[in-house]
Parts: structure tokens; sequence; C-alpha cells
């Protein structure tokens, strides 16, 4: 599986950002595809996660109630709306994929960076 993430760039305080994540290859061993964040000089975390076959999906306590993941099955392409930003937000975001129920993120995209200014 290969991942393309995009959408990245200056966002304002309380403004929004839409993140996308193509995935192209062998997408039917996508089993859940996650996206994750590393602020600067920090580790990487996982933001948000869906399952690809029924949309259940996972935030961390950090953006609930301002981020939503999607995906759109026929186009392999999930999104991460964000919603009222905080500067907190800063980071490179980075798309990963999971082919089965347990174990590592396999595949990841090449990242892309968020910067939230007030």
């Amino acid at each position: 599986v290969q991942l393309q993430a995009s959408g990245g760039g200056l966002g304002q305080v309380g403004g929004s950002l839409r993140l996308s994540c193509v995935a192209s290859g062998r997408t039917e061993n996508i089993y859940n595809l996650g996206w994750f964040r590393q602020p600067p000089g920090k580790d990487r975390t996982a933001v948000a996660t869906i399952i690809w076959s029924d949309s259940t999906t996972y935030y961390t306590d950090s953006v609930k109630g301002r981020f939503t993941i999607s995906r759109d099955t026929a186009k392999n392409t999930a999104y991460l709306q964000m919603n009222d930003l905080k500067s907190e937000d800063t980071a490179v975001y980075y798309c990963a994929v999971r082919p089965g129920r347990y174990g590592p993120y396999e595949y990841w995209g090449q990242g892309t960076l968020v910067t939230v200014s007030s």
C-alpha cells in the first residue's frame, strides 16, 4: 500500500484545515487507517483512526469534538477535517495503514506539515 498525504499548510487559531490521504496499490489490505502527528521535538502519536470496512473511529482526547476522520472507499481516500485549530496542533501529520486487526502500522505516507498561528 502506498499513501500520499496532502492538505497541510498554514492555519489560524480557531480555523480549519482538511488533510487527505490517498491510498494506492494493494488497498484490499487496509484494515485500519490512522492519522498520526509529530510536533517539533516530540514523539509521533496517534490522532485519529478509522476501520476501513465499517468506519468505526477513534480519537485521542485532545482532538475530540474538533477533528473528524472519514474515508471514501470508492476513492481510496481518507480525510482528517480539523476544526477549531489550536497552536498545539502544529505538527507534521502522517497517515498510516495497519493491514490487520492487530499489529503495527506497516505503511506510512510522507507527512504533511500543519502550522497553526495566531
